[in-house]
């Protein structure tokens, strides 16, 4: 557990407060390690992407096992998104009840209010300002992601394999009694409640709604997310990550060669996970893999497995969004480094990577929106070369259209766009 818990727990109270006010003044907001600003974007990729370039290294397949039936989750994804499961799913009668019909109403207005504020200029500016990136990222890794499936298909909705990493139990797709239970709905909407206002999950508060009603994890809101921005869902199955940082599927025996202490604590505990199969709006295959992990040094110091299974994808584009500034500490140095030595582009708000740790030379950098200073919450991890950067008169910032991140207001949000300059590291 790190320090920052004890702060988090104060957070709720403290942004009901800020929700009262109309300054321009910190916002306080609630969050945790794995913090994701899933943003619901619930108008998919224009009809003119373009698929992304085959992947050089894409992740091993896990070992041949017979696959779980899986037939169902695309109805019951919509059944949990508030939209009607098909004519011939066993669901259709359950959407009979008042309950979900007020729950998808409900839902419907929700949605279109954040298409209109978030997903549409989130969608065209990326078009815009992404484009060439969009078209050489075939892999994404996001990690500290919880299941914010939802703002990293929105800025790369061409990708073919999203690898996102948060500390929230992988868990399933939802089980009928759970689908039947009469909390699900409150459930569901208190979980979504801050991504649909404040463009983060309030973590904390998202595992006791979803545990209550047997919602296990990420993998339900991933599937949500997937099906309200427009993706079939094909398949669902729990998978790991082996000491040798292989994939395989989650009922693979571990392997009994270890050669040092490090190698027998990972293949006593597996990183436990979950492959989603979609097919995009546009028709093309997609991949999303959740994997629960601290990725602090001190448990990768112990299992180094997600890393190596990360740098085993080839070339990443990385993503970063309402991460806590944990890779502004010095005990996050194995996943910053990686980032800075695997990634070909990196897209962050403030709370990334910080400026220092870029070597000089070897990026080049786009500044979005506006930087002041981080809330008060994370007000140390303020950066001067942020606000050097964006006084720039030369290279001046350009214009973000929309809120994101902690500073979720627009005329207060901020994005950086940085291209390498240099090969990879080996």
């Amino acid at each position: 557990m790190h320090l920052r818990s004890a702060a988090l727990r104060l957070l709720p109270v403290a942004l009901l407060a800020l929700a009262a006010c109309n300054s321009e003044s910190s916002k306080t907001t609630t969050v945790t390690e794995t913090e994701t600003s899933a943003k619901p974007a619930a108008a998919p990729a224009t009809a003119d992407t373009v698929a992304a370039a085959p992947s050089a290294a894409a992740p091993t397949e896990p070992a041949a096992t017979p696959a779980p039936d899986t037939a169902d989750v695309q109805n019951i994804a919509a059944y949990l998104g508030g939209q009607r499961p098909s004519a011939q799913s066993d669901l259709l009668h359950l959407t009979e009840q008042p309950a979900w019909q007020a729950f998808a109403k409900d839902q419907n207005k929700s949605w279109q209010k954040y298409t209109a504020t978030h997903t549409a200029p989130m969608t065209k500016w990326a078009a815009t300002e992404l484009d060439s990136v969009q078209q050489n990222s075939p892999t994404i890794f996001y990690p500290f992601s919880g299941p914010d499936f939802l703002n990293v298909v929105t800025m790369f909705p061409r990708s073919e394999t999203y690898v996102m990493i948060g500390l929230e139990p992988v868990g399933s797709a939802p089980a009928r009694s759970s689908l039947q239970n009469p909390k699900l709905f409150p459930a569901i909407k208190s979980s979504l409640w801050s991504v649909l206002n404040f463009s983060f999950f309030r973590t904390n508060d998202m595992a006791v709604d979803l545990k209550s009603v047997e919602l296990d994890g990420a993998v339900p809101l991933i599937m949500l997310f997937a099906a309200r921005t427009g993706h079939q869902i094909l398949s669902v199955r729990p998978v790991k990550i082996d000491a040798a940082g292989q994939l395989q599927d989650a009922a693979t025996p571990d392997s009994a060669q270890a050669t040092t202490v490090n190698q027998r604590s990972a293949l006593a505990k597996p990183i436990p996970g979950a492959e989603i199969k979609l097919r995009a709006p546009d028709g093309h295959a997609q991949t999303i893999y959740y994997f629960s992990a601290d990725l602090s040094d001190a448990k990768l110091g112990r299992n180094p497995a997600p890393l190596t299974f990360v740098r085993s994808l080839g070339p990443l584009t990385t993503y970063l969004k309402s991460a806590s500034y944990l890779m502004h500490k010095s005990y996050f140095n194995q996943v910053r480094r990686t980032v800075l030595r695997r990634s070909r582009y990196l897209l962050q708000d403030d709370s990334g990577i910080a400026m220092k740790y870029f070597q000089k030379g070897a990026w080049n950098f786009t500044h979005y929106g506006t930087y002041r200073r981080p809330i008060n919450l994370f007000a140390k991890h303020y950066q001067p070369e942020l606000t050097a950067a964006y006084k720039d008169s030369v290279n001046k910032a350009r214009p973000l259209p929309f809120g994101t991140g902690y500073n979720w207001r627009q005329t207060d949000s901020n994005l950086m766009l940085a291209k390498r300059r240099i090969p990879l590291a080996d």
